[in-house]
């Protein structure tokens, strides 16, 4: 029987691990070192928060969120699971009402006060909206890794992320250009490098974030493509798996043979630039008892305020912007999954909660 981590101490002390190599990696930078350091210290008082609402409210408070906040992207890249789902659409055509920035607001400010201080912003293209980039950049205690294609970043945006070194621009690419511009659209690539160049000219700290299929993560994980990113200034890699949601593309999800060699080519990679900080979602979840989702480690809220289990299962019982995080927590949908313990189901095509979408509806028809 294999050994499993303890859940709640690993990931706090992965984000203790990231927010000591970020303060590190920017020493040569005084302002930024200065914010990695107050963070640091923070992260370490949020896991104290945490157990006090276990110990107080019996609610598991997940270390971090995933929050989808435009329903508008310029780009139409192949496979979005963001279009797929509906979540992402052109000019007003989604069916979903966005979330103000005041809703937004309220909702991290109820995050960090239950000891969350990390929440990966999506999209759509979340710096479509920067009217709500602008009201949460207030939570000073929160850092905001926002997921971006890269494409709009320009003076006005360049100033923004000078003045809120808590939102970390995380630019996504395919690769190398080829990759990127035969999913993205021609002329992406050079785009994404030519804003990554901007950033490291400003010296501000900033990421990549790479989708992994089985037929890149040897090149995208390879010592001459970090070497690449290293080059542009990038402190920062999200590995994420494929997820087949447009058809004909299930060859290119991982199976388990695929996810322990990821796992192993980014322990490498870690071991071998102290300077990049590499991540890799969901990865290999079963040392952590399985599927990370609905509230376990995180959960994704849409941009009309939806609680879901993570943003390739969007299904939804609740809304944060009326019952708060804690409701979200306390979920009917997210409970019946935790007990069915649908997280040690098979964990292959990248996520599991997609793979047994079909038992997920149920439950919430149910």
């Amino acid at each position: 029987m294999e050994k499993q981590l303890d859940l709640a101490a690993y990931m706090s002390e992965s984000i203790a691990h990231i927010m000591t190599k970020a303060y590190r990696n920017m020493l040569s930078n005084p302002r930024e070192a200065r914010f990695a350091f107050c963070m640091q210290q923070l992260f370490s008082k949020s896991e104290k928060r945490r157990r006090k609402v276990k110990e107080q409210e019996g609610i598991d408070v997940p270390p971090f969120l995933i929050s989808s906040i435009s329903t508008t992207c310029n780009l139409h890249c192949k496979g979005c699971y963001a279009r797929t789902n509906g979540i992402a659409a052109d000019g007003n055509a989604s069916h979903l009402t966005t979330l103000t920035g005041e809703q937004w607001l309220s909702i991290f400010t109820e995050a960090v006060d239950m000891g969350i201080n990390f929440s990966l912003l999506a999209g759509g293209e979340p710096l479509m909206r920067k009217d709500i980039l602008e009201s949460i950049a207030r939570v000073k205690d929160m850092i905001f890794p926002i997921f971006t294609n890269g494409t709009i970043i320009g003076p006005s945006y360049m100033e923004f992320f000078r003045q809120h070194l808590n939102m970390v621009p995380v630019i996504s690419i395919e690769g190398a250009a080829l990759a990127t511009d035969e999913r993205r659209g021609q002329g992406v690539f050079r785009r994404a490098m030519q804003s990554m160049e901007m950033l490291k000219e400003a010296n501000l700290f900033f990421g990549a974030s790479i989708t992994v299929t089985t037929e890149n993560y040897r090149m995208v994980t390879s010592s001459d493509f970090i070497n690449q990113l290293r080059g542009y200034g990038c402190k920062i890699v999200f590995y994420v798996e494929y997820v087949p949601a447009e058809a004909g593309t299930l060859h290119l999800a991982f199976s388990d043979t695929h996810v322990a060699e990821m796992e192993k080519l980014v322990e490498q990679r870690r071991e071998e630039y102290k300077d990049i900080i590499f991540l890799s979602f969901p990865g290999d979840e079963k040392a952590l008892g399985g599927c990370l989702a609905s509230g376990r480690g995180f959960f994704h809220i849409g941009p009309d305020g939806s609680a879901e289990p993570c943003p390739f299962s969007p299904f939804s019982d609740s809304n944060v912007a009326q019952s708060g995080i804690r409701g979200a927590l306390r979920s009917p949908l997210f409970r019946k999954i935790r007990a069915a313990k649908a997280m040690r189901w098979e964990h292959t095509g990248g996520c599991t909660l997609f793979e047994h979408r079909e038992e997920i509806e149920t439950m919430l028809n149910k």
